[in-house]
């Protein structure tokens, strides 16, 4: 793969209308992948794309990242196959264990990391088109069952969301790409492909076969501290999620603690005002073009083989597509 990819991600909150519009937006600057995320209880994201793939010619589509947990993966199979018939860049498919799942009900397999390694398998069995069944600890599939829809062409490629050691293995296996979702810290890169590489040796495959990828809300404006600000208040959904997750970053548990009871009440202004600056740093991408960029170049020069700028983008969020199109994505393909 090139190493050096720039995709942009949308949260599924938006009209139809609004998907299709974003995507006329999008197709009109060379971004590699457009992401769209699968959080509960938003859109689910294969409905989305599947409004969009038709206004997007060039860029790879694919959900990052869905939790077997919450579709099974002969629907995420199902409905990848339907993406690919409209997806003229291709597709690609994400997993990962999940957040917030228990807030909405969703409970979790007794083994999460066997489960995204078996839903990759029953992923691959159906598009490959194969019979004979599936005899897994978590997921079955009976031998006479097989995909009876059209299959891609191709291979589609595997993303594996993930901040832990094992499942950063279990991709080092199996996957292409792994997405560090929630982060523009360079300081964990290095960290991640540690974690891969353990995998990558177990499959015999050599040391950099899987792709890394930071991702994180971003918000781009000509006025810095005006994007930094509204940045803050967007960060602050994930920040109780993400934050005790990097390694490389001390954060004090009562700082978590008072940014989720401030999330949790709605209390934006509140929580943003707890998220320092340096904070801001590691886990979004915040401010002029010429702060994104970089950001990004940091990552790069860390070993990230991708930069993902997700949702909101700006101040509108068309705006921000445009700067990230215009000034962001040209300077770092230059």
């Amino acid at each position: 793969m090139s190493t050096r990819q720039i995709s942009i991600a949308l949260q599924t909150d938006k009209s139809a209308a609004e998907y299709i519009r974003l995507a006329q937006v999008i197709d009109q600057y060379a971004f590699d992948k457009v992401t769209v995320y699968c959080d509960a209880p938003y859109h689910p994201g294969f409905a989305a794309l599947l409004l969009m793939a038709p206004h997007l010619k060039r860029a790879q589509l694919g959900v990052a990242a869905i939790p077997p947990s919450r579709m099974h993966p002969i629907d995420i199979a199902a409905q990848a196959a339907l993406l690919s018939e409209l997806a003229a860049g291709g597709v690609y498919i994400g997993l990962a264990r999940g957040a917030w799942l228990g807030d909405h009900g969703i409970h979790e397999s007794a083994r999460p990391i066997q489960a995204i390694r078996e839903a990759a398998a029953v992923i691959d069995y159906l598009l490959a088109g194969r019979t004979g069944g599936y005899q897994g600890e978590v997921y079955q599939i009976a031998p006479h069952v097989r995909a009876p829809y059209p299959l891609p062409k191709t291979r589609i490629p595997l993303l594996i969301g993930s901040w832990g050691r094992a499942l950063c293995a279990v991709a080092g296996e199996i996957a292409d790409e792994v997405k560090i979702g929630g982060s523009a810290n360079p300081d964990v890169v290095p960290v991640i492909q540690g974690y891969i590489a353990a995998g990558e040796a177990k499959a015999g495959r050599p040391v950099g076969t899987v792709g890394v990828v930071a991702g994180a809300v971003c918000i781009v404006d000509e006025d810095r501290d005006r994007a930094r600000a509204a940045a803050k208040r967007s960060v602050a959904l994930y920040l109780p999620v993400v934050a005790p997750l990097d390694p490389t970053v001390q954060v004090e548990p009562e700082l978590v603690a008072r940014l989720q009871r401030e999330v949790e009440a709605e209390n934006w202004d509140a929580a943003a005002a707890l998220i320092s600056d340096d904070l801001l740093e590691k886990f979004a991408f915040a401010g002029s073009p010429d702060d994104l960029i970089r950001q990004a170049e940091a990552l790069f020069a860390a070993g990230a083989s991708r930069v993902e700028f997700g949702t909101p983008h700006g101040l509108p969020s068309d705006h921000g597509i445009r700067l990230l199109g215009e000034k962001v994505v040209p300077a770092l393909k230059g």
